[in-house]
């Protein structure tokens, strides 16, 4: 293993789950000195520089095995240290950014929860075909007011971790994108309120004051999701190693593949089972969405937010 790759363990903010017992079992498993380590933050987090032959998957189940069971994300972060901090962030909206799935909270104004909720879990987990299926749900809201869309915004609720994510890496002059398969009506808000710098997001057809049924072309779908990130870092002048995806579910594959560094959040299977086999990606489990600072080298006293 090169000297440009760095592993990392991160755990819940004050979770204290990285302990100073695991992390001489770690130093033990790969004769390392504590001059190859550094605390990012003591007790939740702690990233060291193996200089090992093996590669990514190897040091991963190495590092997992020193680790048991405890609630500690184990991650492989590629690059010199140079490169860690991304200038780009493109970021899923849903189950990502938010804790919600805004369009079931649509079903649930037309009374139709059920259906698009089963509909809308199978899209994430790769049983169905996204764009298919988001046509399909889109469908069943024709003919509602779109006045009534406005207070949902009043239920969301941030994931722990945005605001601070965001205003880190804003502040280390860093851009930040929110790329959604949701609909702009709602990620522009949510887009605000966090301190994103732009919005790439499904829009839904409204005429008369009232959703027709219909999403405008192009869908922003798992592709168009990847494309978002490469004509967004084109446009900045930014190679992809110096990108960084975060999302949860199946439409987000593509998008974690053309990143420096593509982060699996709280994520479906298919999707944490995809970012492990990258050797630019990472899953996070455990901690918040802080993590991803940590991923990046950023210890907790240059958080801000």
């Amino acid at each position: 293993m090169s000297s440009t790759t760095t592993l990392v363990l991160s755990a819940a903010p004050g979770s204290g789950a990285v302990t100073d017992e695991v992390v001489q079992r770690v130093l033990a498993m790969f004769g390392l000195s504590a001059a190859h380590t550094r605390w990012l933050a003591p007790g939740d987090a702690w990233e060291a520089t193996p200089h090992l032959d093996e590669g990514t998957s190897e040091l991963r189940a190495a590092a997992q095995g020193a680790v048991a069971s405890l609630p500690i994300d184990v991650n492989i972060v590629p690059g010199a240290p140079e490169e860690r901090r991304k200038r780009l962030l493109c970021a899923d909206m849903e189950s990502t950014i938010i804790e919600q799935e805004l369009i079931d909270e649509i079903a649930g104004l037309v009374g139709c929860h059920a259906e698009i909720s089963a509909i809308t879990a199978a899209a994430m987990r790769g049983e169905l075909d996204f764009e298919g299926s988001l046509v399909k749900r889109v469908a069943l809201f024709a003919g509602l007011d779109a006045q009534r869309l406005a207070p949902l915004l009043d239920r969301v609720t941030l994931m722990p971790g945005a605001e601070a994510l965001i205003a880190t890496m804003r502040a280390h002059g860093a851009r930040c994108a929110l790329i959604s398969g949701g609909f702009t009506i709602f990620a522009e808000q949510v887009a605000e309120r966090v301190g994103f710098d732009a919005v790439v997001a499904n829009v839904l057809e409204i005429e008369g004051g009232r959703l027709t049924g219909r999403v405008k072309e192009p869908i922003v779908g798992p592709q168009g999701k990847a494309d978002a990130l490469r004509r967004l870092a084109a446009g900045h002048g930014l190679d992809a190693v110096q990108t960084l995806a975060v999302g949860d579910g199946a439409n987000d594959v593509a998008m974690l593949a053309a990143a420096g560094l593509g982060v699996a959040y709280r994520a479906k299977p298919i999707l944490a089972d995809r970012a492990r086999a990258l050797a630019s990606g990472a899953v996070v489990t455990h901690g918040d969405l802080t993590a991803l600072l940590h991923l990046q080298g950023y210890a907790r006293g240059e958080f801000g937010g």
